[in-house]
């Protein structure tokens, strides 16, 4: 019996089941010239379409690319507070990064506290009191020098005695040394003892001569072999693309003026170079033990000069303490607790032998910024994801502010320190000059600046905790600025007189009135409070940012 044949019923067409197909078709009975239209209006839709498309994905990429970079220049006088807010910026984003190069800190820290103690010796010195104000300007940190409405006050020069100051002099002689080989480990070969504190007072070298035999705590070598070919990383210098051939002429002539006074300008290299050399493990050591790989710690290599400051520790405790050394301070108007790199009252915590630097340590290191420091970061996360900030740490001293122009080309916006606690201190330059008036008319300058007209502009007046001590102690603001009058001399009155007195220097030199100006109260070695301001800037910023190109 044959089989039976399966028929299948005859395929739909596809059109029946496609409509989008269907509508493609070509309409039934087209002639030839409507077919040779339809064709031609196709290709032109077509090409309407990627035009389009083409557009969009112009838009994206240009949103892309300006979103991709904002680049942000920390301005401000020298000790401002402007590498305390790169720090800032980098524990808040970078916080791994900082806290593996926090080890490195130590070495600086050394030398800040051996500094302090090399102020309080000089300043204790009876031969000093024969030198005249200028002297004590050059040579104390600027942050250090108080100004009086009279001058120099006779306490002064007819004030306290130390009765161990000859004891202190012969017991800590060892820093001499430690100071001068921390300065040549953090320095470029080429450069001058650039973070040394300049020609010191006479009975210093005399007084180390003298007592060369004296039995005294040891001062062990620090070691260099950390530096990588033996030698320490370069000094920065202003990128060459950066700089304009009249930048160069200005940078020589000042370069000429230095010279022609017998003053040369110092420098200290920031670079991650140097922190790389004083990162626990950059010597090449090997293991203490071959089965549990345990690196030697630096307290075990005796070159390290973590043994000498142990063992001038309770020297310098007592000469910090002695009531006559403080009297002594006081009347020669030194307040070292205003200073950078102020670490007197923990001699004890800081010399310890296995000490390793805190956040607030690193933030309240100094090492003198020249040149400019750069740091790069990018947030993962919130709306500002995938954008790469740049921030630029440059120089504030005044031979040195003539390299911020190449780099208001590019700029987005501008974080302008102004410390103003500093009423009643003078400029190291320039002991003529009142810091506060100082940050005033570099203020203007900047305000004013028609590169800088559509640039977002973010003011922090700085050190707010410096000031709320030292109105506490009872020094008058109307004493340094006679403008203030007799208003309370309050931290709450003064305050809001210095932000109204920027804030009118704005409005009436910004050559862009539509400009807002966003000021903060700030005191930069708060982590917490200026973690949140930086969040709060971060954002003015990028608004800003977008605001000026049209995006929103």
């Amino acid at each position: 019996m044959p089989k039976a044949k399966h028929e299948h019923p005859p395929a739909r067409r596809r059109t029946l089941s496609d409509p989008l197909a269907a509508a493609l078709l070509p309409p039934p009975n087209e002639s030839p010239i409507e077919r040779e239209l339809r064709l031609k209006a196709e290709i032109d839709a077509k090409k309407v379409s990627d035009s389009i498309d083409d557009m969009i994905r112009q838009e994206r990429n240009d949103r892309k690319k300006s979103r991709a970079e904002v680049n942000v220049l920390l301005l401000g006088q020298s000790e401002s507070g402007k590498s305390t807010t790169l720090k800032q910026f980098q524990l808040l984003h970078s916080p791994s990064a900082f806290h593996a190069e926090r080890i490195a800190w130590r070495a600086v820290i050394y030398l800040n506290l051996v500094r302090s103690i090399r102020r309080i010796l000089d300043a204790l010195e009876p031969e000093s009191d024969a030198f005249d104000d200028h002297d004590d300007v050059d040579t104390y940190e600027t942050a250090a020098v108080i100004i009086t409405s009279s001058g120099r006050p006779p306490s002064a020069i007819l004030g306290t005695r130390v009765s161990n100051y000859d004891s202190y002099r012969r017991r800590l002689e060892p820093l001499v040394e430690l100071e001068e080989r921390l300065t040549r480990l953090l320095s470029a070969p080429e450069e001058d003892e650039p973070t040394h504190l300049g020609p010191s007072r006479p009975g210093w070298d005399q007084y180390s001569t003298m007592h060369s035999n004296d039995n005294g705590p040891m001062s062990p070598r620090f070691a260099t072999h950390g530096f990588p070919n033996g030698r320490p990383a370069p000094t920065i210098t202003i990128p060459q693309k950066k700089q304009s051939s009249s930048t160069i002429s200005r940078t020589r002539s000042n370069q000429a003026i230095s010279s022609s006074n017998g003053v040369k300008e110092v420098e200290v290299h920031i670079s991650k170079n140097w922190k790389r050399a004083f990162t626990l493990g950059s010597k090449s050591k090997s293991p203490k033990s071959a089965h549990s790989g345990e690196i030697e710690g630096w307290w075990e290599d005796p070159d390290d000069p973590v043994h000498t400051l142990n063992a001038c520790a309770p020297v310098m405790q007592e000469l910090w303490r002695d009531p006559q050394v403080r009297k002594r301070l006081q009347e020669k108007r030194l307040r070292l607790e205003e200073s950078s790199g102020f670490y007197l009252d923990e001699i004890p915590r800081i010399t310890a032998k296995k000490y390793i630097p805190t956040d607030p340590d690193v933030l309240k290191a100094r090492l003198k910024t020249t040149g400019v420091v750069e740091h790069t970061f990018s947030i993962s996360s919130g709306s500002n994801r995938g954008v790469e900030w740049r921030i630029y740490d440059v120089g504030g001293s005044r031979n040195q502010r003539q390299a911020w122009a190449p780099y208001f080309e590019d700029v987005n916006a501008i974080i302008f320190l102004a410390p103003i606690s500093v009423f009643d201190q003078v400029l190291a330059e320039d002991s003529h000059v009142n810091r506060l008036e100082d940050s005033l008319v570099l203020w203007k300058s900047v305000v004013s600046n028609k590169l800088l007209s559509n640039v977002n502009i973010v003011l922090f007046l700085n050190k707010v905790d410096l000031l709320q001590a030292k109105l506490e102690a009872g020094v008058k603001l109307n004493h340094y600025m006679i403008s203030y009058g007799d208003r309370p001399n309050d931290y709450e009155h003064i305050s809001k007189y210095f932000r109204n007195k920027f804030g009118v220097i704005h409005q009436s030199y910004t050559p862009n009135k539509e400009r807002e100006l966003y000021i903060h109260f700030t005191a930069v070695t708060d982590t917490r409070r200026t973690a949140t301001i930086i969040s709060t800037v971060r954002d003015i910023i990028i608004k800003g940012n977008l605001r000026n190109m049209r995006l929103v």
